[in-house]
């Protein structure tokens, strides 16, 4: 299944068309579309298992080695990076585009100093010398709000706090002004407080420089805060996409209704049950024939059994697509 979208008047930094990505013949994503514009926004959410992180990974061309990219186009700045060779990619990875991954301690190397981590990124892709590159890096500290850059510029990994190597993760990934940044959970292991400090430094970041941001969650409460446009992902496909404004407003497909309901509401009296949705993300090697929601779906009917719904725009918006026979039914879910 091709998803389609609307093409922009100028080239975004990052295009996607029709991706597929096959482990042993599973199609984790199955022909996504998505578009990132410079100076925006876009979440790609969904629950665990959805294929939002192997995405990311296709575009970064670091797929692990079971998977391969069946299909379609990855193009970066303009140039098509689909195929290309490990060697052209490394040129490209944390200069063009740069990736923060979920885990921020694991992800960086316990045996270098904080600073020479930040600094090998730079020398990669600058002709600099050692002494300014390391005055960069000392500044790029500062400016994610790390206190006394010099003495962390020193520091290894297990010295700082979980929420200050997330700061680190993002002066690497920023240090080379990359058009594009991807940032995948990038504030699942901290807590609620750094949370809220890691996304505020992001949009500050972004905004500054103009980068085209693809940040990829569970959490509706980060997009709300924090996109511009949403693609909502279910098995391996992209069911809605929308401005959030527009999607938060009302939703079209009932996986993204039933999504926005798992928000824990604070108002209200005595002890409730989490809101969840029934059932689980089907297994990518027994995808259910037709609609791959319709297990799990309040609105199925017999259709969606047999068929599997296109990406169609709303008649009234253009802009806001989905995947639903029964588009027009969804505020129906309670």
């Amino acid at each position: 299944m091709s998803v389609t979208a609307r093409a922009p008047t100028e080239e975004a930094p990052l295009t996607v068309r029709d991706l597929s990505v096959h482990i042993e013949g599973a199609p984790v994503v199955d022909g996504v579309t998505l578009d990132v514009r410079a100076g925006e926004t876009v979440a790609l959410v969904g629950e665990s298992g959805c294929g939002k992180s192997m995405t990311a990974l296709a575009v970064m061309g670091l797929l692990p080695p079971a998977a391969h990219v069946d299909g379609g186009t990855i193009r970066i700045n303009g140039s098509d990076t689909t195929r290309q060779a490990e060697h052209a990619m490394q040129r490209l990875r944390g200069d063009k585009i740069a990736m923060i991954f979920q885990e921020p301690v694991s992800s960086l190397n316990p045996l270098m100093r904080v600073g020479a981590q930040i600094v090998e990124a730079l020398l990669s892709h600058r002709r600099i010398d050692q002494q300014a590159a390391r005055r960069a890096a000392i500044e790029m500290i500062d400016r994610v709000g790390i206190p006394d850059p010099e003495t962390r510029f020193r520091q290894y990994p297990f010295e700082l706090s979980g929420g200050m190597c997330q700061r680190v993760m993002i002066a690497i990934a920023l240090i080379c002004e990359p058009a594009i940044l991807i940032a995948d959970e990038p504030t699942t292991a901290l807590d609620v407080t750094i949370q809220a400090q890691i996304l505020d430094l992001m949009r500050a970041l972004t905004d500054e420089t103009g980068t085209a941001l693809l940040l990829i969650t569970h959490d509706m409460g980060v997009v709300a805060d924090m996109a511009d446009r949403v693609a909502v992902m279910y098995a391996g496909r992209i069911v809605e996409t929308a401005p959030a404004r527009a999607l938060f407003a009302r939703q079209r497909h009932p996986y993204t209704r039933l999504l926005l309901g798992t928000i824990p509401k604070v108002e209200g009296q005595g002890r409730t049950l989490l809101p969840t949705i029934e059932g689980v993300v089907p297994d990518m090697r027994e995808l259910p024939v037709g609609c791959r929601f319709h297990p799990r779906c309040p609105l199925a009917g017999p259709r969606c059994r047999q068929e599997a719904p296109p990406l169609a725009a709303a008649p009234d918006d253009p802009a806001h697509e989905s995947a639903c026979w029964f588009a027009d039914r969804v505020g129906e879910i309670a």
